[in-house]
C-alpha cells in the first residue's frame, strides 16, 4: 500500500461531514441552552389560549362509527386482491407451457371462491350499507 489513507479522493468529504455534523450538533445545544435562559417561565391564561384559530374548543365525545373501520379492511382485501391477481395474469402463460396451467387456474378460482364467501359474508351483516347518523 503507497496510498496512505489522508490521499485517499473522499477524504476532504468525510473531514467536512464529520465537521458539519459536529457543528450541528453544538448549534442546537447552544439553541437549547440560550432559549431556555432567556425564556419567561410564566405561565399566563392569554398565552395558553388559542389565537386566531376560531371558536375555543369544547370537550365533545369521538363519535367515530366502527362502519369506517370495516370499510376500510374491505377496501384493504380487494385492493390486495387485485395485487395478488395481476402478477398471476402475467405469468399464467409461461405456467401455461410448463404444464401448470390447469393447476394454477383452479388455485386462482379456489382464492377467488374465499375472497367471494368473505365478500357474501360482509355484504350479509352490512358492511356495505351505508347509513347516516342523525
Amino acid at each position: 500500500m503507497s496510498h496512505s489513507t489522508f490521499e485517499h479522493p473522499y477524504f476532504g468529504v468525510f473531514v467536512l461531514f464529520v465537521l458539519t455534523c459536529v457543528a450541528f450538533t453544538l448549534t442546537l445545544r447552544l439553541q437549547r441552552i440560550i432559549s431556555r435562559k432567556l425564556a419567561k417561565k410564566d405561565r399566563e391564561k392569554l398565552k395558553l389560549s388559542t389565537y386566531e384559530c376560531g371558536p375555543t374548543p369544547t370537550k365533545q365525545q369521538n363519535r367515530i362509527s366502527a362502519h369506517f373501520f370495516i370499510f376500510a379492511l374491505l377496501f384493504v382485501l380487494f385492493d390486495i386482491e387485485v395485487i395478488f391477481m395481476v402478477p398471476w395474469a402475467i405469468d399464467f402463460k409461461l405456467f401455461t407451457h410448463i404444464g401448470l396451467g390447469n393447476f394454477v387456474f383452479f388455485e386462482m378460482l379456489s382464492f377467488i371462491g374465499f375472497l367471494l364467501v368473505g365478500f357474501i359474508y360482509a355484504w350479509k351483516k352490512g358492511a356495505f350499507s351505508w347509513q347516516s347518523i342523525k
